[in-house]
């Protein structure tokens, strides 16, 4: 699941509202994705309703992602005349990482008399030319650049992820009247009754308590992006302390084959767990990692769902990205160093191992205090009314 979308679909039809997720059936994001035969199929998915979209399987961002994209938006414009009668929407979402499902999302609002909004969730086609290298006269890259402009040209409502993206879009053509700060978030539900550890998980936590003074942790993606390198080297620093890191992703080998060289004894590498038993995961951690690797693209700022969880969480944070916001400094709810520096690291994991108890749980109950205030879905949710202006 992508969650941000299915959380917001789920709390707006408990207000009363009817709402439909149109989405491919293909995503390297998902962990199952739905099997189709046709080129539309509906299916109640946990309470929401879904339109999925059968789009080229890929791997990577070669050719068939770009085919992928092209035939979720092919496929929706020529249906666009249907699904406008048949759900006769107020308010039609374009919420794709890509910008050109704004066409058919304009369209579909045009021939509704609805409300047309363009949630932006990464900034393209600015990401792939200042993460992957691409030209600004790249056809891809030039055809990505029209409908963002589009977009910002024609909606009636943009929402952006990101904090500091105002100045960005003023220059390819928004109204900045038009433009609304929504984060991502989490639903306090799942960590009112969250699944426990296996029993197996369980033993493991309770082994490392008779071995080491402090266990810090990572959870979610390997990624090169993660900066993960730098939490590897840092264990030889800090012999005490145990790194776990939870997740997977692409670097995984890489880095158990780097704990192999270093013949690091302290860094432990595990499977991922489901998302249902993230908050007792992240319970058994003293201290938690965010890391990205130095990007200019980050002076828009973030809002990753791991440092959401990290806060509610309550633990004390050390953040090792350099970007346009930093709440951890902000709330002064953990340690924020410069990205990649494993000699950083080690002086943020030693400054908290010298805190008392009561001061790492003063410290964490900030961040946490935050997000049950600003990140809960139920909050957002409501902050998305008000942008559609619907009661």
């Amino acid at each position: 699941m992508e969650y941000r979308p299915y959380y917001l679909a789920k709390l707006w039809q408990q207000m009363g509202h009817e709402v439909t997720i149109i989405a491919a059936d293909y995503s390297h994001i998902r962990s199952v994705n739905p099997v189709i035969e046709n080129d539309f199929v509906k299916e109640l998915h946990e309470g929401v309703n879904f339109l999925w979209v059968k789009t080229t399987v890929y791997q990577g961002n070669g050719l068939y992602r770009v085919r992928s994209m092209f035939d979720f938006v092919i496929k929706i414009w020529r249906k666009s005349k249907y699904i406008a009668k048949t759900y006769q929407p107020q308010v039609v979402i374009a919420g794709s990482t890509y910008p050109s499902d704004n066409y058919v999302a304009h369209r579909i609002a045009k021939m509704s008399g609805a409300k047309y909004i363009y949630e932006v969730h990464d900034l393209w086609p600015l990401s792939p030319m200042e993460l992957g290298g691409m030209s600004k006269f790249h056809p891809f890259i030039l055809a990505m650049q029209h409908a963002e402009n589009f977009a910002y040209k024609n909606a009636h409502q943009v929402v952006s992820m990101l904090p500091n993206t105002q100045e960005h879009m003023v220059a390819h053509g928004l109204d900045l009247k038009k433009w609304h700060y929504i984060p991502n978030g989490f639903v306090e539900e799942e960590w009112q009754n969250p699944k426990p550890l296996t029993t197996e998980l369980d033993a493991f936590f309770r082994e490392l308590r008779l071995k080491y003074t402090k266990v810090v942790g990572y959870t979610g993606t390997f990624g090169l992006a993660n900066a993960l390198e730098a939490l590897i080297e840092v264990a030889a620093l800090v012999p005490q302390t145990a790194i776990v890191l939870v997740g997977k992703g692409p670097e995984k080998e890489a880095l158990l084959a780097k704990v192999a060289r270093l013949n690091l004894n302290n860094v432990f590498i595990i499977d991922s767990v489901s998302k249902s038993v993230i908050p007792a995961l992240l319970a058994r951690f003293d201290i938690l990692y965010i890391g990205l690797q130095s990007q200019p693209l980050f002076r828009f700022g973030i809002s990753p769902n791991k440092l959401i969880d990290y806060m509610r969480a309550g633990k004390p944070i050390i953040h090792a990205i350099d970007a346009g916001n930093d709440m951890v400094k902000t709330l002064n709810c953990g340690i924020s160093i410069a990205p990649e520096q494993p000699q950083l690291l080690a002086q943020a994991i030693g400054n908290l191992s010298l805190k008392s108890e009561a001061e790492l749980i003063e410290m964490g109950s900030r961040g946490r205090e935050y997000v049950i205030q600003n990140h809960d879905y139920k909050v957002l949710a409501e902050r998305f009314l008000e942008v559609m202006n619907l009661p």
